[in-house]
């Protein structure tokens, strides 16, 4: 059984950092790209980072360039979100995804597997 789940979230005041992470069960996490992207009520699941295989290659969005950074630690089958300088437009719930396939994607219907989501909420 397939299992990403998500962790990390809470409460935060702009300015400030939280990290997240996603522990994957139940698929080969090496051969995986894995993404985060981010949902708030009323609008569309929006793409954040995604990073490949072996930890080289990445991708932000515009919106966290230069204040977010993905990671992955392939022996603990584990990918993490460092999100730092907050902003309230940064509330939303976070989800982890996997993508089969090697090539980096923003868009949602690219991956295959899903976490619960976490919700991350920053203050002003």
């Amino acid at each position: 059984q397939v299992q990403l789940l998500e962790s990390g979230g809470g409460l935060a005041r702009a300015g400030g950092s939280l990290k997240l992470s996603c522990a994957v069960s139940g698929l080969t996490f090496t051969t995986k790209v894995m993404g985060w992207f981010r949902q708030c009520p009323g609008k569309e699941r929006e793409f954040v980072s995604a990073i490949g295989w072996r930890g080289i290659n990445s991708d932000y969005s515009d919106s966290v360039r230069g204040r977010f950074a993905i990671s992955r630690d392939n022996a603990k089958s584990t990918v993490y979100l460092q999100m730092n300088s907050l902003e309230p437009e940064d509330t939303a719930v976070y989800y982890c995804a996997a993508k089969i396939g090697m090539n980096l994607s923003g868009s949602p219907n690219s991956y295959t597997y899903w976490g619960q989501g976490t919700q991350v909420t920053v203050n002003s």
